[in-house]
């Protein structure tokens, strides 16, 4: 439950502190359904997060297509999609930028958000796994996009359910009126399963 700040004033409005839960919550969140990570490993419950691991299927950038990345129009076919097996690795090279994606699927109750980090071990060498797309929406349910760049100066090796990054969580002040997937909000990747591509040309249809 979040507690209201003490205000100077009594006409103060009222401010929240972020809560992020802890372990306890996190296994009693998910044993309710409120959180949904599946499949779920107990292991990977940290002090306030979950480790998730790298799913087996990439999404590769091809350029031969096309001359430059127009953001009105769908671009499908500006990836191939390659999958390593289980036993394989995939090496990402320096300046590259791929799309991964979580081994798990991800369900959020409406009164809940999400935000995937990095871990630290990889990010000293210079593994990054999204650019702008940390944050997860109250209601979302699917895969986690992955946005992997390799930031340092070597290829870097990865592997087919590495731990990849964690998973925090964050409760709202109160459950949302609309969660992600309402059909008025024009939710582009409810239920996406794998990387997927952009859809950001959506935004242009009238």
């Amino acid at each position: 439950m979040l507690v209201p700040r003490k205000t100077r004033a009594a006409v103060s409005p009222p401010y929240f502190a972020v809560v992020v839960l802890s372990d306890r919550d996190i296994r009693a969140a998910v044993a309710s359904g409120r959180i949904g990570i599946d499949p779920f490993d107990p292991s990977c419950v940290q002090p306030a997060s979950i480790d998730i691991r790298l799913d087996r299927f990439f999404r590769v950038f091809r350029s031969s297509k096309h001359a430059f990345i127009d953001l009105a129009k769908t671009l499908d076919d500006i990836t191939e999609l390659v999958e390593v097996g289980k036993t394989e690795r995939f090496i990402l090279h320096p300046g590259e930028f791929v799309l991964g994606s979580t081994r798990e699927r991800v369900h959020l109750a409406d009164d809940l958000v999400s935000r995937v980090e990095g871990k630290s071990s990889l990010g000293r060498l210079g593994l990054l796994i999204h650019s702008t797309a940390g944050f997860i929406d109250p209601g979302w349910d699917g895969h986690v996009t992955l946005e992997l760049s390799n930031v340092a100066n070597l290829p870097i090796t990865i592997y087919h359910e590495m731990k990849i990054g964690q998973i925090s969580f964050m409760q709202l002040t109160e459950a949302t009126s609309t969660p992600y997937g309402t059909g008025t909000l024009g939710s582009k990747y409810q239920g996406q399963r794998g990387p997927t591509p952009s859809r950001y040309w959506k935004n242009f249809e009238k």
